[in-house]
């Protein structure tokens, strides 16, 4: 019995240093700021085709990745649609990146919370780990050029946004 327990320690203990060693390796794996945002396409979440964030070029773009198991994801919907609403007339779009979840739970939750920015639906994940993401929601601002302006790595709330990303944004009417 007590070999057993001497196992069971030693087995816990090496999977908690995996899993810390990964998160540790993922972090340093980040999208740097500067560096240009990864754009493959992916299939668009609310409509047939796909899309890419390279169709942004030339805006401002406020890059969200959520899904609709996420408690914060809910929370943060509403001040991102709103946000969306008072700041598109500046040359900005939020793109919503539902990663990690079935599309058709990500378009039940974009019809109940009324998100009518652009979406993008990212299954298994893999764009997400391109930008370097470790949960949901994060958000990433990208320059005009498709280079990394200012990141958040979890929820946004409208203090944080109109602190940190609407001085970022050209004047109303105005290009970057």
């Amino acid at each position: 019995m007590r070999l057993r327990s001497v196992i069971a320690v030693f087995l816990a203990v090496a999977v908690v240093a995996f899993l810390v060693f990964g998160l540790l390796s993922k972090g340093n794996s980040r999208l740097a700021l500067g560096a240009t945002a990864p754009s493959p396409e992916l299939p668009k979440l609310d409509e047939p085709g796909k899309g890419s964030l390279r169709e942004y070029r030339g805006k401002w773009v406020l890059v969200n990745f959520w899904a609709s198991w996420c408690v914060p994801c809910r929370d943060e919907a509403p001040t991102l649609t709103k946000f969306q609403g008072e700041h598109a007339g500046r040359n900005f779009t939020v793109v919503g990146i539902d990663t990690q979840d079935i599309s058709d739970d990500g378009a039940k939750f974009a019809k109940e919370y009324g998100i009518d920015y652009p979406l993008l639906h990212d299954g298994n994940g893999e764009v997400g780990h391109e930008f370097g993401t470790t949960g949901v929601p994060e958000n990433y601002l990208l320059e005009p050029s498709g280079k990394l302006a200012w990141a958040e790595y979890g929820p946004v709330d409208a203090k944080i946004l109109e602190e940190h990303v609407a001085p970022l944004l050209p004047p109303k009417g105005k290009e970057a």
